[in-house]
């Protein structure tokens, strides 16, 4: 299928299937190449759920740990701007080295929320990993570590991301056919 209708709003292939699989591959190896130490990844919920999952079961570093944090910024295809802190972390992160990994970093609001979070929690080490990354829209001088690719700043659903939650189903990603507000 090459395009999805989701709320009236047509959506057409943005990224195939087997780029995300390429991309994770990337990412993955990256991370098992790079030089930390008994990392504890943490996933932005909902809409890296497939990431972190394809992403995981790729890690090779010994003494990995995985958890999980929901936070949200946005209303339909609009951030609002505000971070909401949903489910927190439950772990104890003192001196722990960290992998964030993201779905989507646009105006990186929500991935500053997070590193204040684990800042908090005197963290060792933080590294982020995204699968898609909107310079256009970064309004934040946070570095990220692994970025799988860059895009335009597109509304994009499928592969977890969502439009109004619906979307994260499909197997490719999609961009907003028309520039219109959702």
């Amino acid at each position: 299928m090459n395009q999805a209708t989701i709320n009236n709003k047509i959506f057409e292939i943005f990224i195939r299937d087997k780029e995300i699989s390429d991309i994770v591959n990337q990412i993955s190896s990256q991370i098992n190449k790079s030089d930390i130490k008994d990392p504890l990844f943490i996933s932005i919920l909902n809409g890296s759920f497939l990431f972190t999952a394809d992403i995981f079961r790729k890690i090779t570093i010994p003494n990995s740990e995985i958890t999980f944090v929901k936070l949200s910024s946005y209303n339909g295809t609009e951030t609002t701007g505000k971070v909401n802190t949903i489910i927190g972390l439950e772990h104890d992160l003192s001196n722990r080295n960290v992998i964030i990994l993201e779905d989507i970093i646009d105006t990186g609001i929500t991935l500053e929320k997070v590193i204040q979070i684990l800042k908090e929690k005197n963290v060792a080490e933080i590294k982020i990993a995204t699968l898609l990354f909107k310079p256009e829209a970064y309004q934040k001088s946070i570095p990220i570590d692994f970025i799988g690719k860059e895009i335009p700043n597109d509304f994009v659903i499928g592969y977890g991301l969502d439009y109004n939650e619906y979307g994260r189903n499909l197997p490719h990603i999609y961009k907003l056919k028309n520039k219109e507000k959702c």
